[in-house]
């Protein structure tokens, strides 16, 4: 089926409340910081709202979006990253003890093998810590090996506690080609109404001023979120697909 399909398909997914969507607890996993505000600030804000507040667990160290910099090297870049996401939190109104970092490197986080999952147990210990319902991944076929792999990581889980609700949210998918051809019937799932929060969103990402390029001055080359992902993650409605 042609991505365009796909896309246009999520438009037309029906609105549902935020306890249809997530009843009970959740756990949010981002790939990176920023993901979870790029895929997930309304739903977070939404959480929070109902005192329900999810727990939010960064993957990666992104510490690989500017590799030419000398001033910047992967360790300070790693800190860097995760103080923006406990900004972007507070923005969201999510306290800091419900955001997690795994540190893996960021570009290599594992889809298989001993490191994969020992990160699967850590996190089953989390959903039995937290008792948590459910678990919000990035879509299958988000264009980065970081987003497939924890895709794959809550599959996984899933396969482990098959209680448990993989939802799926997508971020770069949507920058797909639309002539691109992949291997995925049309998703089911709904789209919540962030309407609300949609500043609140907007003020979330602002704060990974380090994707924005307004911290690394020294690799000219180095990643800056595109205008045209902006504009598609800034929309009144979050996607998320059950299927």
């Amino acid at each position: 089926m042609k991505v365009q399909q796909i896309i246009e398909h999520f438009s037309t997914l029906p609105m549902a409340s935020f306890n249809t969507i997530a009843p009970g607890t959740s756990l949010i996993l981002a790939p990176h910081s920023d993901d979870e505000s790029l895929g997930c600030a309304g739903l977070i804000a939404t959480a929070v709202q109902h005192d329900r507040p999810p727990v939010v667990v960064i993957v990666s160290d992104g510490s690989a979006s500017h590799p030419a910099s000398h001033a910047w090297p992967p360790e300070r870049l790693a800190l860097c990253r995760q103080e923006e996401s406990r900004n972007a939190a507070a923005v969201l109104g999510l306290a800091v003890d419900r955001l997690l970092f795994l540190g893996l490197r960021d570009s290599a986080v594992p889809s298989a093998g001993i490191v994969f999952e020992n990160v699967v147990q850590k996190l089953r210990l989390l959903v039995r810590q937290y008792n948590f319902q459910n678990i919000f991944v990035p879509w299958r076929h988000d264009p980065h090996c970081d987003h497939v792999a924890v895709w794959s990581m809550g599959q996984r889980l899933k396969a482990l506690q098959p209680e448990l609700r993989i939802l799926s949210y997508p971020v770069w998918g949507l920058t797909l080609p639309p002539e691109k051809n992949i291997e995925e019937a049309l998703p089911t799932g709904w789209r919540l109404d962030i309407k609300c929060f949609l500043s609140h969103k907007r003020n979330a990402i602002l704060e990974y001023r380090s994707q924005m390029g307004l911290v690394v001055e020294d690799d000219p080359n180095g990643f800056v979120l595109p205008e045209y992902l902006l504009e598609k993650m800034l929309q009144p409605y979050e996607i998320f697909m059950t299927s």
